[in-house]
């Protein structure tokens, strides 16, 4: 889970608070004496730690919270106010040229997985009706050039590559008179990037950014090297102007220190985050949303444009009309499972609902292997049996088991599993049609 350590500590010294029904000033030192150990354990920049706990004390002993009927939960609400103003307040998109293209450097140093980045940002942009053009302007690495086209061809995005016996100044200045030319709005450059910072590296990008004047910066760094990552972006942005940061590898990042330092120390925001492998797992950076679910509050905007992403909409209609008229089937609760798939992982969902804590994500045994089974199971069925699961009998159920590489315990387990969720949805159904009747509300899933 991202930030789980930190997560973790931080709802722990909080909690102390929230029973309380009078806070004192030595009750607000001795959690802020938890908070800033947590912060500097998760590896955030010790200058940041001090400023933020120095603000937070501030706040926590006026009048606001002393005076307050619920002191603790006013302390909660500073500390995911700042927590939010540490990383930027808002979400920062794209700056955009007036005149299309918008040109985007990419830069950072090698191993951060610069050249994905770029692909998953194309793909983002793609999704949003864009029409991007990657260049490959890395001609030292061997195979980064056939890197990115792998890449594009996956996100279904053209690749401008000149090879690697050319000036990467050239190659970046011939991609954005092609990218005019055939109407492209976003060019993503791709640079090269080193082991470390050198003079090389950085008098290349100053001659690719001179040449080509992009409206946009991004520095990829890879957020679970904590205070380094925090370096690296301080030291670029010293040499290059860059106009913003993209995080990756963040869904592996227990710590945060990354996250929680780099706008402070660099003034630049973070305007993506990596969650993942898949080229779609690139998403907006939110402080705010961060925040909230750092101190255990949930994310419930993210969840619901994930699933807006995920869940094909058609689909979800004809979901309800089975519903409604209770013809739900195995096939039906099988789609749902490869839904709910595409959505992430269970423990990363689970921790955007508000109320539920990182110890109770901990505690909790996500076994994604258990859709797995589920899966082969209903995939061992008839089509018969899958529309009707009444019929399956105890050789029904043998046959099921031996074919999907489980024992009739698991199948017995889905049934039951199955007949309770369409209870559950016929339960639904009846309260919705109870409430029209009263002119109350309308069918839960109708829109």
């Amino acid at each position: 889970m991202v930030f789980e350590s930190l997560s973790e500590k931080l709802q722990n010294a909080l909690s102390k608070l929230k029973g309380k029904g009078k806070l004192s000033e030595k009750d607000v030192d001795l959690a802020m004496r938890e908070v800033k150990l947590a912060l500097l354990e998760a590896d955030v920049n010790y200058k940041v730690v001090k400023d933020f706990i120095d603000k937070v004390k501030v706040r926590a002993v006026g009048s606001e919270v002393m005076e307050s009927l619920t002191p603790g939960q006013q302390v909660i609400k500073i500390v995911n106010e700042e927590l939010t103003n540490l990383m930027g307040e808002k979400a920062e998109k794209i700056n955009t040229s007036p005149i299309p293209p918008t040109v985007i450097l990419m830069c950072g140093l090698q191993g951060a997985g610069k050249t994905t980045t770029a692909g998953k940002l194309a793909y983002n942009l793609k999704k949003q009706n864009k029409k991007p053009l990657l260049v490959a302007c890395d001609v030292y690495r061997p195979a980064a050039i056939k890197q990115l086209e792998v890449v594009g061809e996956r996100v279904e995005v053209p690749v401008f590559s000149m090879g690697n016996k050319n000036n990467p100044v050239d190659i970046a200045k011939a991609a954005v008179e092609y990218g005019k030319k055939n109407s492209h709005d976003f060019i993503i450059i791709d640079t090269a990037g080193r082991l470390h910072i050198d003079e090389t590296l950085m008098k290349e990008l100053k001659n690719i950014y001179d040449s080509v004047k992009p409206q946009e910066v991004l520095l990829v760094v890879d957020a679970m090297t904590g205070q380094d990552a925090v370096n690296v972006a301080e030291t670029f942005n010293d040499m290059l102007e860059i106009t913003g940061i993209i995080l990756t590898k963040l869904d592996g990042d227990a710590r945060g220190g990354a996250a929680l330092s780099i706008r402070s120390v660099t003034g630049k925001p973070i305007k993506f985050i990596g969650m993942g492998e898949k080229l779609d797992q690139l998403e907006p950076f939110h402080p705010d949303r961060m925040a909230s679910r750092i101190l255990g509050m949930g994310d419930v905007l993210s969840l619901i444009e994930r699933a807006q992403a995920s869940i094909d909409e058609k689909k979800a209609l004809e979901l309800e009309k089975k519903i409604r008229s209770q013809q739900f089937t195995l096939d039906d609760f099988l789609e749902q499972l490869d839904q709910m798939k595409n959505l992430g992982p269970l423990d990363e969902l689970i921790a955007m609902i508000p109320g539920v804590n990182s110890k109770m994500i901990k505690n909790l045994n996500v076994d994604e292997r258990e859709i797995v089974k589920i899966q082969a199971i209903i995939q061992s069925m008839t089509i018969e049996e899958r529309e009707n699961p009444a019929i399956i009998d105890s050789s029904r159920r043998k046959r099921i088991a031996m074919g999907s590489g489980t024992n009739v315990q698991d199948v017995n387990r889905l049934l039951k599993q199955f007949k309770e969720t369409k209870k559950m949805m016929k339960r639904f159904n009846d309260m919705g049609k109870t409430m029209n009747k009263k002119g109350k509300f309308g069918f839960p899933f109708s829109r």
